[in-house]
């Protein structure tokens, strides 16, 4: 699929000019930009008041915000892309730059960015600029064909409310629990309240989807060797960790059953105060802030055999659209709202994510005013073990998509983890094999 989008995209580029903007201001008229995005309401709010405040600082610019629902923006993204009608500005997946590069879908916008009197490279997370650095073989190297909405550092929180009312010592923010400690504090605060033989609270509810990683990666264990071109899933390392993971639900009950789950989420759950252990992002702040009657704060992950927490680190592009006819003023769009001081410190108020500047990241995370207190833990994940995922340094991500598709018997405990990483090792080295060859057939064009 991913083959045939690139030869669609390709092909409609090739006589394609910009229908996605209109007007250069050159004759007085305003310039106006289309800008595509995403994003939860909060976070949709606050983009919408920075496009406002740029369009105050940029009176001859006209943006047209054009909001997706989350869970649509890929396809969203894709046939507007197919039908010539690619965004003069736009989110986008960092697992999406080799074949956006290869073809002609993002503008270089390395000259603006590097050209900037508003914005200083050197104070933007390396990590995130290097997300959207591609020099045609290498990511992370080359021309910059984005700048990061933002980084998402995945850290764990945890209801310290809750710890203080069952007179359970608060974690150490610097020392992660061992996996065995892990699970013999979330036993101790999954609890039948009132005797009536229903779990009223639970250790935790991890969406597999999104939590196993810390748990693969602090156990030694990956998805995929260096090299890049072998999936490992079936290793020991990963085997004994994704055991783990399941056995936390079917072995220890320190998390809601199946059925459980079913009637309230784990996300509704750790709201009402019913999980002790929960993963945290950045842009989940605001509607903390807002909805959770508890204290709440954030710890290291658990660690496996390396004796080391690993957490992951999320991204979203800014990009430029390649045929936009307002290069400039998209540009200037894009530095606005991933790294103008200005604009940062509308979305930071916000709190809808952490800022991208190291200088204004390091003030926040001192500023007690700002819940939760530990949020130093973000920036630890980003400085010093934070991991992109998987298939962010691959072609496509079919390969690493197909792991989830039929992990369900392993959380139901119908079959073993060792079962089915036996399984569904070669079904994902075949996809992640015919990743490799699109690659390699893409630079040849």
């Amino acid at each position: 699929m991913m083959l045939l989008l690139v030869m669609v995209i390709s092909t409609v580029l090739a006589g394609c000019s910009s229908e996605g903007s209109s007007g250069d201001g050159k004759d007085g008229g305003k310039v106006e930009l289309q800008f595509m995005f995403r994003g939860q309401p909060q976070e949709l709010e606050a983009y919408s008041a920075t496009v406002k405040r740029f369009e105050e600082s940029h009176p001859n610019v006209k943006v047209k915000m054009v909001q997706v629902a989350p869970d649509q923006y890929d396809t969203k993204l894709k046939a507007a892309i197919a039908g010539r009608k690619i965004p003069d500005v736009f989110f986008y997946n960092p697992a999406q730059v080799k074949a956006y590069v290869n073809s002609g879908v993002l503008k270089d916008i390395t000259e603006f960015v590097e050209g900037s009197e508003d914005v200083q490279i050197d104070d933007i997370w390396a990590a995130g600029v290097a997300k959207y650095r591609f020099d045609g073989t290498t990511l992370g190297q080359g021309a910059i064909y984005g700048l990061p909405k933002d980084l998402g550092p995945f850290a764990l929180g945890y209801n310290k409310t809750m710890f203080e009312e069952a007179g359970i010592p608060l974690p150490d923010k610097d020392v992660p629990y061992t996996f065995e400690e892990f699970i013999d504090v979330s036993k101790q605060l999954t609890i039948d309240k009132d005797g009536d033989g229903k779990k009223d609270q639970y250790g935790t509810g991890f969406n597999v989807n999104w939590a196993l990683q810390p748990f693969v990666w602090s156990n030694g264990g990956d998805w995929i060797d260096e090299t890049g071109t072998k999936v490992t899933v079936d290793t020991p390392e990963f085997v004994e960790a994704l055991q783990y993971f399941a056995d936390q639900q079917n072995v220890h009950e320190i998390t809601p059953s199946i059925s459980e789950a079913q009637t309230l989420d784990t996300y509704q759950r750790w709201l009402k105060g019913e999980l002790a252990f929960f993963p945290v992002g950045p842009w989940d702040m605001a509607a903390f802030k807002e909805q959770l009657k508890f204290e709440y704060d954030l710890l290291p992950w658990p660690a496996g055999s390396t004796g080391e927490s690993a957490a992951w680190i999320g991204s979203l592009g800014i990009g430029v659209g390649a045929t936009t006819k307002n290069a400039d003023a998209a540009a200037q769009l894009a530095l606005y709202l991933s790294a103008d001081q200005e604009g940062q410190q509308a979305l930071v108020d916000a709190q809808v994510q952490l800022p991208n500047s190291v200088t204004v990241a390091d003030e926040w995370a001192a500023d007690t005013s700002i819940k939760p207190e530990n949020k130093q833990e973000f920036l630890d994940i980003i400085k010093d073990y934070g991991r992109g995922f998987p298939a962010e340094k691959t072609y496509t991500a079919e390969w690493y998509d197909e792991f989830f598709k039929n992990i369900q018997p392993v959380m139901d405990g119908k079959m073993t983890a060792a079962e089915y990483v036996k399984e569904a090792q070669p079904k994902m080295q075949k996809l992640l094999d015919a990743a490799i060859e699109q690659e390699k057939q893409a630079a040849k064009k």
